[in-house]
């Protein structure tokens, strides 16, 4: 079995989020860009990586790229998240594919896409979330 065959495997349940490379896996039961913000943040070389996510739109997009990760399956996929990963040699595959990633309460855009939406660059890109991140946990701890 291969690498993005494992990965979406393992994604079921609570599992939102798996990077396989090898012998090498990572899960998270986080929501949103959080797991990957973490890999991120702590530093783990997930150069080559194959991972399986369960929603990915431009913003998580942006993070498989900066990461390394040589492809993605997700469950639901947005447009400007296929393009996003294309554009960037990465091999996409989805379950379904949607105009636009929703916020959690259902009622507009998810302010992490929206956030990025004109960006071009996944370095620019991660910034841009880690900021937006920092400054609702410094405002009312809601994104």
């Amino acid at each position: 079995m291969n690498d993005i065959s494992r990965a979406k495997k393992l994604l079921a349940g609570s599992i939102t989020c798996v990077l396989v490379r090898g012998e090498e896996i990572y899960l998270s039961e986080r929501s949103g860009i959080a797991p990957m913000m973490g890999f991120i943040g702590s530093e783990i070389d997930l150069a080559g990586f194959s991972a399986a996510d369960k929603i990915v739109g431009k913003a998580a997009a942006m993070l498989f790229v900066k990461a390394g990760v040589r492809e993605v399956y997700a469950e639901v996929l947005s447009v400007k998240g296929r393009e996003f990963l294309e554009s960037h040699g990465v091999k996409v595959e989805f379950g379904a594919l949607v105009e636009r990633i929703i916020n959690r309460a259902g009622t507009g855009q998810c302010p992490m896409e929206e956030s990025v939406e004109n960006i071009s660059d996944a370095e620019t890109g991660y910034s841009v979330l880690k900021e937006k991140i920092s400054s609702a946990r410094n405002n009312d701890g809601k994104l």
